[in-house]
């Protein structure tokens, strides 16, 4: 199954020219995911052709503007492409109350449902499970209510041994089979051995989000060893006081995190407009922990 990240947006609140607002798309299978909508998230959609009508759900982290503030006109716009099919929203306590008032002031009426789930920002745990993929909160520390979120997928299938499969083999066989399953006959006798037709599934991949956030070493049994992580890293450590005053973290924290946590593969993003380059930011990471990338803006990173 396709488990994938493209970074629509890694800035952090100011806009630049070269940077723009939070916003990822997570691929699980055919169907597409959006992790925060910063302003110009429906534009990044469409330069990375992926088609906003296909998507499955919405996460936000949080109610700063740069997580949210493209939200109400990707909605709308989905509402002019005649959507019919239901869309997921997951978001914290007052997103309700003000998409309402939006859609109430502008008499916009969508033509799908909107399906909104409020999240506690308090008590983390599973928001979301379907047959590939189960999503988890994750109890990030700003100065308003914010969430991070953990997509993990299920354990899979066997996989088939093709050059073993026999012609006689029905397909209810090879089902119970790719199932775990023996196949019996009739009389309790042993067809099939799962054993000898199949190898066992890959291991379950895992993806966690981690917006705005002072350095929290308490997401550390939340994140233990999962494959990606995306944490915000908008100060360097010269500019520690700052990123503790106002809630966020230093690029050397969230490696500090990764490193704890036994992750495989950091990426960093929300770096401060005030940074024109994010070599630093990125040296600062691999220092503490070698695996370190820059959320680049327009790449996929398969997980």
């Amino acid at each position: 199954m396709t488990f994938a990240v493209t970074i629509l947006g890694a800035g952090s609140a100011t806009p630049t020219l070269t940077s723009h607002a939070s916003a990822q798309v997570v691929h699980m299978g055919s169907d597409y995911y959006l992790i925060d909508c910063g302003e110009g998230t429906q534009y990044r959609l469409l330069e990375q052709k992926i088609r906003p009508g296909r998507l499955k759900g919405i996460f936000i982290t949080h109610l700063h503007g740069d997580h949210y503030f493209g939200l109400f006109g990707l909605l709308t716009s989905l509402s002019l492409g005649s959507r019919t099919e239901d869309l997921l929203l997951f978001g914290p306590k007052g997103l309700s109350e003000i998409l309402t008032e939006i859609f109430r002031q502008s008499d916009t009426r969508l033509s799908y449902y909107l399906n909104f789930q409020e999240i506690d920002a308090e008590n983390p745990g599973l928001i979301f499970d379907s047959s590939l993929f189960s999503v988890s909160t994750l109890p990030l520390r700003h100065r308003i209510p914010c969430t991070g979120f953990l997509f993990r997928e299920k354990i899979g299938e066997r996989n088939l041994i093709k050059r073993k499969i026999l012609p006689e083999m029905s397909h209810e066989a090879l089902r119970m089979l790719k199932g775990g399953q023996d196949v019996m006959d009739g009389g309790g006798k042993l067809l099939y051995a799962c054993e000898e037709f199949t190898t066992p599934p890959a291991p379950p991949r895992s993806y966690a989000y981690c917006s705005d956030t002072i350095f929290r070493p308490e997401l550390v049994p939340y994140l233990e060893k999962v494959d990606c992580l995306y944490h915000e890293a908008t100060f360097r450590k010269e500019e520690l006081p700052r990123a503790t005053k106002t809630h966020h973290s230093t690029a050397g924290q969230a490696a500090t995190l990764a490193k704890e946590a036994g992750v495989g593969k950091l990426l960093i993003g929300h770096l401060s407009s005030r940074y024109t380059e994010a070599g630093p930011s990125l040296e600062e990471a691999r220092n503490i922990f070698p695996e370190t990338y820059f959320a680049e803006e327009g790449q996929t990173y398969t997980i």
